[in-house]
Order: structure tokens, then sequence, then C-alpha cells
């Protein structure tokens, strides 16, 4: 494992350790008790291994398009969701992973995210809102952000990337996306950037790893565009390339 992780660890373990001397912060500023700093270290470390992109195909992670906020306050990075651990509240075991594009065209880890589906699928209603990393609580309840994705919670997390509106922020002003493109907002339906048009990304074909070839989804079995198609993801909704 590289040294990248382990000092970050201690440096999370630091500022918590520091932050029980000071006055309260707003939970999204910095940790402020053992318990969320043995959670959050716990989080780091287990996503340590998805710096490889490759390894988040493997386990199940699949890409879909990337989310910017309309409203100009930051992007998210491309969402890899893997349905298997929707409900997941381990913080080692995170629902989405969030990338972004690097300059050398690699996608490179930004964050992670939590996602739990709401138990009566009613926007109007959050009594079952969960909580993780010291009693923060997920945003929610949401629409899907792909056909077919129930109303759910979610919460992120910017382990691998700072976010200076604080850690658990949902946007991030320091991740970027494409041009044209928008979160999918209130609606359960693909994702279309200004023009209109499905949003393919700037390339026009699936994304396909820095493998070169079509993730699998979490059944295991490839998504149809293994020949260089727009990449469907595991709900059937195209997936922007670089």
């Amino acid at each position: 494992m590289s040294q990248r992780p382990l000092r970050t660890a201690l440096t999370l373990m630091t500022a918590a350790a520091a932050s029980l001397t000071l006055s309260a912060a707003p939970a999204t500023a910095r940790p402020s008790d053992p318990r969320t700093v043995r959670d959050l270290v716990r989080a780091y470390l287990a996503s340590a291994k998805y710096l490889d992109e490759k390894t988040a195909l493997a386990d199940g992670y699949v890409p879909h398009q990337c989310s910017s906020d309309p409203a100009g306050h930051g992007s998210m990075g491309y969402h890899y969701f893997n349905e298997s651990r929707y409900g997941s509240l381990d913080p080692a075991k995170p629902s989405a992973l969030l990338f972004e594009d690097g300059k050398d065209g690699r996608r490179r880890l930004a964050g992670v995210e939590w996602i739990v589906l709401d138990s009566d699928q009613n926007l109007k209603t959050s009594k079952d809102r969960p909580s993780m990393f010291g009693g923060q609580k997920f945003d929610g309840p949401m629409p899907g952000h792909y056909p077919g994705m129930p109303i759910h919670y979610d919460l992120h997390v910017w382990l691998w990337k700072d976010n200076p509106n604080g850690l658990f922020d949902r946007w991030n002003p320091t991740v970027k996306c494409p041009a044209g493109t928008t979160h999918p907002g209130r609606t359960d339906t693909a994702h279309t950037g200004s023009s209109g048009t499905s949003h393919t990304g700037s390339s026009g074909t699936g994304h396909t790893g820095s493998s070169g070839k079509a993730p699998a989804g979490p059944s295991g079995k490839k998504p149809a565009g293994s020949s260089g198609a727009a990449h469907t993801g595991s709900m059937g909704m195209a997936h922007s390339g670089h």
C-alpha cells in the first residue's frame, strides 16, 4: 500500500484529536469524536484500493455520467454505483465511488458515497433518514439518479480530494465535469446535456476504463457496449466517456 493512505489516516486522527480541545463546530468541518475518526479511517483505508479504477470495476462498481450542479456550486464527478451495497452503513463498504477525469486521461478517485433506499418511497417523509460518522445525516430523500433507481438518501464523503465546502457537502467546487453536463435533478429520466440530447460525454463513446474493456456489471456479465458502444450500466442508461 502506498504511504499516502497511511499519512492521510494519521492526519484525520490528528485533526480529530485536536478538535476535541476546540469549541463545537459543524459536523462538516472536522471530526469531533474518536468513533467518528475510527470510521473515517476505516472508510479511507478500505477505499484506497479503488485508486485503481480497474479494481472498482472488478468489484462491481458500474460507471454513470458525470454530475454537475446547474446552479454552479460544483460537481460530484462520475458516479460508480454498486447496487449490491445499497443500504450499507458500513464505513468499509461504500455504495458508490466518485471519480473525476485526471490530466493524464485516467479517472482519479475523489470521494465515496453511501446510499440507503427510502422505506416508503415518499419524497415528503423522512422519518427513516439514516446517519453515519458521528451523527452526520444523509441528504434526501430524493429521486433516483438514473432510470430504475428508487427514491433514496445519500451521503458524500470527500476523502480523496479536499472540498472547501466541507467533508460531507454534496457538491465539490474543485471537481470538474465535461462542458454541458448537469445533475439529473428531480426526475427519473435519462440525463440530457444542454443540447437536449442524451449525454454521452465528449468522445461520444462509452467509457471502458483504463484496461480498454467494458466493465462487468454487478451480475458479472458484460453490459451491451463492449464493442465500443455507449455503456448502459446496470439499469440501461447511457454512460459518458472522457
